[in-house]
């Protein structure tokens, strides 16, 4: 394999939290369906993360063990959660894990609420990080909203992630790289009831399908 081959490779870091506590604004939603639904947006995530084009491994970050036994039957590795209640601090911590496991693979943390998810368009996306990247810019992709982000890598020894309110603007402000903005599906996260009926519309995996009682079409 030559150096530009391995270069390109990448591994999709997952970050999940325990259902029982993901997805607190999908406000009048039961308890037992928001919790359902926060697991199948994860299950859907790195599903189509495992079946994209370019992705060596898809590496998930949860400490919750009903989630990791079925992200592992979905061929995704799992690490616990590394610092508690700092994502970015585990972040950072994953993508050494990442440099340890598959050296030389680009770490690339997606987040875990893209039910709709398209591994074309993902793979899309990760040619234009692997061209960002590979010349030692950092990149991401924003939201839907404008104000998040969905995707963000970098090199490993410049990985310095920025998840919270306003991510965008921060990754944006610190010389990070936007990309992926015709990627509606990378770009399509749910935090809201009405996020997820615009998901739904739009067509979303099989999980979600299942968890919002088969109102979904699958995302394909």
């Amino acid at each position: 394999m030559s150096a530009d081959a391995r270069a390109a490779r990448c591994v999709v870091v997952v970050p999940v939290k325990p259902p029982t506590y993901g997805k607190s604004r999908l406000s009048g939603l039961p308890d037992d369906q928001r919790r359902d639904l926060a697991e199948a947006f994860a299950l859907d995530t790195v599903q189509a993360a495992t079946a994209t084009p370019g992705v060596d491994a898809v590496l998930v970050v949860t400490d919750d063990h009903r989630l990791a036994a079925s992200v592992r039957t979905l061929g995704c590795e799992v690490i616990p959660d590394g610092v508690s209640n700092d994502l970015n601090a585990t972040l950072v911590q994953a993508a050494a894990e990442v440099a340890r496991r598959w050296p030389g693979a680009v770490p690339v943390v997606l987040c875990a609420d893209l039910p709709g998810v398209r591994p074309v368009e993902l793979a899309g996306v990760l040619g234009e990080v692997h061209h960002q990247v590979t010349a030692g810019r950092v990149a991401f992709v924003r939201d839907h909203t404008g104000l998040g982000t969905t995707l963000y890598a970098a090199p490993a020894d410049a990985f310095d992630p920025s998840f919270g309110v306003a991510s965008a603007t921060r990754h944006e402000a610190a010389g990070a790289v936007e990309v992926g903005t015709t990627a509606t599906s990378v770009r399509t996260d749910v935090d809201d009831p009405d996020d997820l009926g615009a998901a739904l519309l739009a067509g979303v995996g099989p999980h979600t399908t299942r968890a919002s009682e088969g109102r979904a079409t699958h995302s394909g």
